[in-house]
C-alpha cells in the first residue's frame, strides 16, 4: 500500500464558526482571553489547550463578520453568482492558539490522508488577529501562501446598506464614528424605552460632531433638570477654592478673597493682589482706585474755615476798637503798640489755620507749618514783652528807680524781634534741611489713601512747637509773679489765665495729634490753633473791651491807678 504524501496530523479542536462557499474568508478573534496550558512531560501526546474566560466583545466582532457575509450573499447586486463562506476561529488571545487557528483556517476541519493535499477550502483572505503580537505570527505564517491579513475591512469607501444607512471608512480603513445617543425612559405603561436624544457623527467636522436634544432627556427620578454630580458647586468670582484635607479634589470650600485681593473667574485657585493704589470692591471681583482722603472743604472743613474767619474778623474788630480809643487810658496803659502787635499776630494765627485745609502740596505743606509757628512766636513774644512791661512799670513807681529807661519802646521791639527771629531761624533750617512734603498714608486704613503733610524732620517739628512752649512758659511765670501787683486793672492776672489756657490746649493736643488718624490729625491741629487763639483773644482783650465799650466811666487813669493811690494813702 502506497503511503499517503499529505497527512493532517490532528484536529486542534478550536471553537469555530464555519460556512462553506465559493470564496472563503478567514477570521481570527480572541473570543476567550485565557488558555489553560496542558501538562507537558514529553511522555505522551499533550492534550489540546482549553480556552477560558469568554470575551463577549470579540464574540460580537465574529458575529458582525458572519452577518456582513450573510448580507453580501443575500444582496444580488454585490457579488452575483458568488457565495462567500467563512472560517472563524477563536485565537484565545495567545500566540500558540493564534498559530493553531491560522493553520486550521488553511486546512480542512477533518483528519484526512491523500496523495495530494486536498480538502482545504479556497481561503482568499484572513481578518485578524486583534493583538499586535498575534497578528505578527499570523502574518508570517500566511506569507508563503500569499494570503493577506486584513485588520480592517476597506479604505476610503462609502456605501449605503440595506437599511438606508450610510457607511463610511477613512484612509486607514477605520469606520467613521457615527452613534445614536440613547436615553432610557420609562413609559406610561411602566416599560423601559430607548429614545434617541442625540447623534455623534465625526463626519460633521470638528466642533459639530455631537448634537443633543436636551429637552428630550429624562434624568433619574423622572427629572428634566440636569442633576448635580459634584461634591461642591463652582466657586463664584470673588472667592477661591480651599482644599479639604482627606477628601477628593472635587470637594472644596469657597473662601472669600481677603481685603485688597480679587478673583474675576469661576473656580479660581488663588486670589490676585490689587496694585498699590487700588483696592478690591465689596464683591472682591475687581480692583477699584482707592478712596483718597484729606481734609477738604466738606462739612468739617467748612466749619473750621468759618470759625477761623470769624476769629480773624473778631480780632480785627477789637483792633478797630483799640484804634478808635487809642488815646484813652485803658488802651495806652502798658504800651498800646504791643497790644496792636498782639492783635495783628492773633489775626494771622486765625488765618494760618485755613492753610491746613485742602489737598496737600509741596508749597502748602511748607507754608502751613512755618506761618503757624512764626505767627504764634510773634504773638507770644509780644505778650511776653507786655508782661515784662507790667513788671517794669511797677518797679519804676518806686522812689529813685530809673529802670524804664532800660526797657523803653525800642528795647521792647528788640526783645520781640529777637524772640521771633529764633523761630524764623529754626524754620529756615527746617525748610532747607528736611522740609515738609505731601505723602500717601495707608497704615491706618488699607482701603484709603490719606493725603497728608509729612513733617520731613520730626525733630524740627517738635523744636518749633517746643520753642513756642518755652515762650509761653516764660510768659506764664512772669505773669504769675505779677498777678498781685496793685491797681484796679492789673493786666498780669489776665495774661496768667490766658497762658494757662494756652498751655492746657497744647498739652492736650500732643496725645490727640498722635492718636488721631487721617484727616482728623489735621483737624486736631487746626482746633488747637483756633482754641488757643480764642483763649488769648478773650482772656487778654475781653476785659478791656468791656470797660471801653460798656463802662466808659471806668476808662480813666484815676480808676486804673485807684488801688495804688489808696494803698499809698493807707501807708502814709
Amino acid at each position: 500500500m502506497t503511503e499517503a504524501a499529505c497527512t493532517l496530523q490532528g484536529n486542534f479542536k478550536l471553537p469555530a464558526l464555519l460556512a462553506d462557499g465559493d470564496i472563503i474568508i478567514g477570521g481570527l478573534f480572541p473570543m476567550h482571553y485565557r488558555v489553560l496550558v496542558p501538562e507537558l512531560n514529553y511522555t505522551y501526546k499533550p492534550a489540546a489547550s482549553a480556552c477560558q474566560g469568554f470575551d463577549s466583545r470579540s464574540f460580537r466582532w465574529a458575529q458582525a463578520m458572519r452577518l456582513a457575509i450573510k448580507e453580501i450573499n443575500e444582496n444580488p447586486n454585490l457579488l452575483p453568482n458568488i457565495t462567500l463562506g467563512y472560517k472563524i476561529y477563536d485565537s484565545c488571545a495567545t500566540h500558540v492558539a493564534a498559530l493553531r487557528a491560522t493553520l486550521s483556517v488553511l486546512n480542512g476541519p477533518k483528519e484526512v490522508s491523500s496523495m495530494m493535499c486536498s480538502g482545504a477550502s479556497p481561503v482568499k483572505a484572513i481578518i485578524g488577529d486583534s493583538g499586535s503580537s498575534q497578528s505578527i505570527i499570523v502574518s508570517r505564517t500566511l506569507q508563503p501562501f500569499k494570503i493577506p491579513m486584513l485588520q480592517h475591512y476597506i479604505q476610503k469607501v462609502s456605501f449605503t446598506n440595506s437599511l438606508g444607512e450610510k457607511i463610511s471608512f477613512d484612509e486607514n480603513g477605520d469606520p467613521i464614528a457615527s452613534y445614536d445617543v440613547m436615553n432610557w425612559q420609562r413609559g406610561a405603561d411602566g416599560k423601559i424605552w430607548f429614545v434617541t436624544v442625540g447623534l455623534y457623527d465625526t463626519s460633521e467636522g470638528a466642533g459639530n460632531e455631537l448634537v443633543i436634544n436636551e429637552e428630550a432627556i429624562i434624568w433619574n427620578s423622572d427629572q428634566t433638570k440636569v442633576p448635580s454630580s459634584v461634591c461642591t458647586e463652582s466657586c463664584p468670582p470673588g472667592t477661591r477654592k480651599g482644599v479639604r484635607r482627606g477628601e477628593p479634589l472635587c470637594c472644596f470650600d469657597c473662601l472669600p478673597c481677603a481685603d485688597g485681593e480679587i478673583s474675576n473667574q469661576t473656580d479660581s485657585i488663588e486670589c490676585i493682589q490689587c496694585p498699590v493704589d487700588f483696592w478690591s470692591n465689596a464683591e472682591r471681583t475687581e480692583c477699584i482706585p482707592k478712596e483718597i482722603e484729606y481734609l477738604t472743604y466738606d462739612e468739617m472743613g467748612v466749619t473750621l474755615t468759618v470759625i477761623a474767619l470769624f476769629g480773624a474778623c473778631l480780632t480785627i474788630g477789637v483792633l478797630a476798637v483799640f484804634l478808635h480809643y487809642k488815646n484813652t487810658p485803658m488802651v495806652r496803659v502798658n504800651n498800646s503798640e504791643l497790644s496792636f502787635f498782639i492783635l495783628l499776630s492773633l489775626a494771622l494765627c486765625f488765618l494760618s489755620s485755613i492753610a491746613f485745609i485742602g489737598e496737600p502740596a509741596n508749597w502748602s505743606c511748607m507754608f502751613r507749618h512755618t506761618v503757624f509757628s512764626i505767627t504764634f512766636s510773634l504773638c507770644i513774644s509780644c505778650i511776653l514783652g507786655k508782661t515784662v512791661v507790667v513788671l517794669m512799670v511797677f518797679k519804676a513807681t518806686q522812689p529813685g528807680s530809673n529802670i524804664m529807661k532800660w526797657f523803653g519802646p525800642i528795647q521792647q521791639r528788640i526783645m520781640i524781634s529777637a524772640c521771633t527771629s529764633v523761630q524764623i531761624i529754626i524754620c529756615a533750617i527746617w525748610l532747607i534741611a528736611m522740609p515738609p512734603f505731601p505723602s500717601k498714608n495707608t497704615k491706618y486704613q488699607s482701603s484709603k489713601i490719606i493725603l497728608e503733610c509729612d513733617v520731613g524732620s520730626t525733630l524740627a517739628f517738635w523744636c518749633v512747637l517746643g520753642y513756642i512752649g518755652v515762650l509761653a512758659c516764660m510768659c506764664f511765670v512772669l505773669a504769675f509773679l505779677a498777678r498781685k501787683l496793685p491797681g484796679n486793672f492789673n493786666e498780669a492776672k489776665y495774661i496768667t489765665f490766658s497762658m494757662l489756657i494756652f498751655c492746657a490746649v497744647w498739652i492736650a493736643f500732643i496725645p490727640a495729634y498722635v492718636s488721631s488718624p487721617g484727616k482728623y490729625t489735621v483737624a486736631v491741629e487746626i482746633f488747637a490753633i483756633l482754641s488757643s487763639s480764642f483763649g488769648l483773644l478773650f482772656c487778654i482783650f475781653a476785659p478791656k473791651c468791656y470797660i471801653i465799650l460798656l463802662k466808659p466811666q471806668k476808662n480813666t487813669k484815676q480808676y486804673i491807678m485807684g488801688k495804688a493811690s489808696a494803698n499809698t494813702s493807707n501807708k502814709t
